[in-house]
């Protein structure tokens, strides 16, 4: 079932000006609770008592410390270090803070840090509640100088989870430099294990299934026989029911769980529910526009996204917001960018185009992957049989554009393209042609904070091969798909194509560095042999040049795999290329064609059968619950649908359906990992501008927003802390500060786009479509 997305926040973090003027009215009385400090701290907690706080040393970078909205901290050489402003009246009037800390009434903690200030200046070291009555255990003045190790002990007085740190840094009349490192706060336990709420044992897709599609379900039971089932309509009559299918200990999820398969149900309607071994799932619908709604609010998402334009609220209720990134302060802007030292002597207007995920980055290799997935859903609408041809036209969309008589996802692919050719390197500069890898901040900048409220210097990033073939492959694309509706940008886009691919093969190991992450994501690739085929791959069929054909057929990626067993991603292209070169008419030769054909669905087979193989339905294995796991199922998923669109077999229809029901709640979470839809979905991912969490008066993702989704691998402080251990399908938080799990990502966003466009084509359930 659909849900809205803005509802009130679940988080522990509170409202930043609500802390602060509670803390103004501690602090004008006297202090209930507080305890003496002192020095001596590893006297009274002992040196390998639990510690509470997290990323203290800063190396994971600012998460998940917050800061009031009069400063933006950032990470200089190893510390936190953020310029005060003067003119400030109280200590409490700029803050840098972390919350959620574990005190326990009557135990010793030790409270300690370095810190430093370009001036002598007096601040405040409070530990407290971080909600009403705002208690604080402990409100130590401190006069910063040089950088100095602090140290201070106190008794809890109060029992609770929702305990914060607090540097009251403001009240000084002139402006200073803040740094701190090694904060640190030992004693009392260790914080309690995080427990998600996983709901109802009985795990359905939550926002519902086609009447002529799959329809099954996961229930957690440790019973080994089969259980019986049963589904109720809204009213609670008994519609159908049946047995379940025991599949034993599920690897991803470490649960015993057992399936059941409700198929041959076909009626509408809304509110079903399932009830097995006592449990009664979440309800959902039965619908032929199950996905409709969804296909559109997933593309809405990248018009929210975009930079260099003022978002208007007609178009996106509650998300107005002024252009970032055009100059106007206090943003340094992207009309004038210079390079980084050393990089260039040149300036360019890099304007425009969506910001990549949680940051205020742009990255042409992110932005080349999810344009060309745009594209290629709309030029799905020309080349399979099952669509729905005018969902994608003119008018469809939320975006401003709309009523120009160009198909409004061209429209919105059309932002970043604009962006991504404003990125080439000049003519007579070095390396002309070539394309800069990214554009964003000097250094990192916290959240929450909106686009146009960013204060950071921006940079280009030298170029690189792979940005340039992206701006190749993608510019291709374009020449060929706007040539009906604007002859002249199109033409530009294949002239920019051309010259991208020639500065390529002149500069064919230019790689982004590892390292050069201040400020923005790496995004570092030193294997481009994928996304040479991937450009040759577009150029010939946009072209038929022999010369494209050429470079095809001498691609270690003709005859080899181009999908692998992880499916594809900004680092791994090869299967943009083939998957074109199997759909889109060109030049081709037929048994060339015909082969490429043959390793979609083998392919898609191999896809398939690990949906068939999870007891969950979910496309990936145990191993590949990586950084975006989402977006590697939805995919796979992809590379499915192409299979059924080839060949019209419904298995490759009925996987992809099937695979879907993971995303929206048939997981061991129970969770819906988009934004407005399911009972339990994903609504704190981690976005400087959809900051609610920590921030009440901004939204929450817009609808139609992908989580990032588990991740192993626990790559940021908050998901290392609570989730320590997990099995791979557990290793996911819906917190705004888990961006390894919880980030929201254009990338993302374009296959589910592309994958609910397909979905939302199947409302007849794909009757037509028995195999050919």
């Amino acid at each position: 079932m659909i849900r809205p997305p803005t509802r009130p926040a679940r988080a522990t973090v509170p409202a930043k000006a609500a802390t602060i003027a509670a803390v103004a009215v501690a602090l004008a009385g006297s202090l209930p609770g507080a305890a003496t400090a002192g020095t001596g701290a590893a006297r009274i907690a002992a040196a390998d008592a639990p510690e509470q706080i997290v990323n203290g040393t800063f190396d994971a970078g600012t998460a998940p410390w917050w800061w009031t909205g009069n400063t933006a901290p950032s990470i200089v050489d190893g510390q936190l270090c953020a310029d005060v402003p003067g003119g400030t009246t109280n200590a409490w009037d700029v803050i840098i803070g972390q919350n959620d800390l574990h005190l326990r009434t009557g135990e010793s903690y030790a409270f300690s840090f370095t810190a430093s200030a370009g001036q002598p200046v007096g601040v405040k070291a409070n530990i407290q509640l971080s909600e009403p009555p705002y208690t604080a255990e402990l409100s130590q003045p401190v006069t910063l100088g040089a950088s100095a190790r602090y140290s201070y002990s106190f008794t809890s007085a109060t029992d609770t989870d929702r305990g914060q740190v607090a540097f009251q840094i403001g009240g000084s009349a002139q402006p200073w430099r803040f740094c701190v490192d090694d904060v640190s706060l030992k004693g009392g336990e260790a914080p309690p294990a995080y427990v998600p709420n996983t709901g109802p044992r009985v795990r359905v897709n939550q926002v519902g299934y086609l009447p002529y599609g799959p329809k099954r379900a996961t229930v957690v039971t440790d019973a080994a026989d089969p259980l019986p089932w049963q589904l109720a309509d809204a009213a609670g009559a008994v519609v159908a029911s049946g047995t379940t299918t025991p599949r034993g200990l599920d690897a991803s999820s470490g649960q015993r769980v057992q399936t059941l398969d409700f198929s041959g149900y076909t009626r509408a309607g809304a509110g079903y529910r399932l009830t097995v071994d006592g449990q009664t799932s979440h309800p959902f619908d039965i619908s032929g526009s199950t996905y409709d709604r969804l296909r559109s609010d997933a593309l809405h998402f990248f018009y929210v996204q975009r930079s260099g334009i003022a978002i208007d609220d007609a178009l996106a209720p509650g998300y107005a917001r002024p252009a970032g990134h055009v100059g106007v302060t206090p943003n340094q802007g992207d009309t004038n960018v210079p390079c980084q030292p050393g990089v260039c002597d040149y300036r360019l207007d890099v304007r425009g185009g969506w910001y990549d995920a949680g940051d205020h980055g742009k990255y042409v290799v992110n932005g080349g992957i999810a344009t060309y997935q745009l594209l290629n859903e709309y030029e799905r609408t020309k080349t399979a049989d099952v669509v729905r041809r005018g969902a994608l036209g003119d008018g469809s969309l939320r975006v401003p554009e709309r009523g120009n008589r160009v198909p409004d996802i061209l429209d919105e692919a059309r932002w970043e393209l604009e962006f991504m050719l404003r990125m080439q390197v000049p003519a007579g500069q070095p390396l002309a042609g070539m394309v800069h890898h990214k554009v964003h901040d000097q250094a990192w900048t916290g959240l929450p904070l909106r686009p146009d409220q960013d204060p950071q210097p921006r940079e280009l990033h030298p170029p690189s091969t792979a940005a340039t073939l992206n701006l190749a492959a993608t510019a291709a694309q374009c020449a060929r798909l706007y040539a009906p509706y604007d002859r002249a940008f199109a033409a530009r886009c294949l002239n920019a194509a051309r010259t991208a691919w020639s500065a390529a093969q002149a500069n064919p190991a230019v790689y982004a560095s590892p390292s050069d992450g201040n400020g923005g994501g790496a995004y570092d690739d030193n294997d481009v042999r994928d996304e040479f085929y991937w450009a040759a791959a577009e150029l010939f069929i946009t072209t038929g040049q022999q010369t494209y054909l050429d470079a095809l057929k001498a691609s270690t990626y003709w005859s080899g795999d181009a999908f692998g067993s992880g499916g594809f991603d900004w680092r791994s292209v090869a299967a943009a290329g083939r998957l074109d070169l199997a759909t889109v008419p060109s030049r081709l030769p037929a048994a060339d064609r015909a082969a490429i054909r043959g390793s979609v669905r083998a392919a898609a087979d191999r896809y398939l059968g690990t949906v068939r193989d999870q007891a969950y339905g979910v496309s990936i294995t145990p191993d590949q619950y990586v950084w975006g796991s989402s977006a590697v199922v939805l995919n796979k998923l992809a590379v499915i649908a192409t299979a059924f669109d080839l060949t019209g077999d419904r298995r490759y229809r009925d996987g992809v359906l099937e695979g879907l029901d993971y995303v929206f709640g048939r997981n061991a979470l129970n969770q819906s990992y988009v934004t407005g839809y399911g009972e339990h979905d994903s609504h704190n991912q981690h976005s400087r501008i959809y900051g609610h969490q920590l921030d009440p008066t901004l939204p929450n993702p817009p609808a139609g927003s992908i989580a990032g989704g588990p991740n192993s691998a626990l790559q940021d402080p908050t998901a290392a802390k609570l989730l320590a251990g997990c099995a791979p399908q557990f290793c996911y938080i819906d917190d705004i500060q888990s961006y390894a799990t919880n980030e929201v990502a254009i990338n993302w966003n374009s296959a589910l786009s592309w994958v609910a466009s397909f979905a939302a084509d199947q409302r007849d359930g794909g009757r037509r479509g028995d195999g050919r």
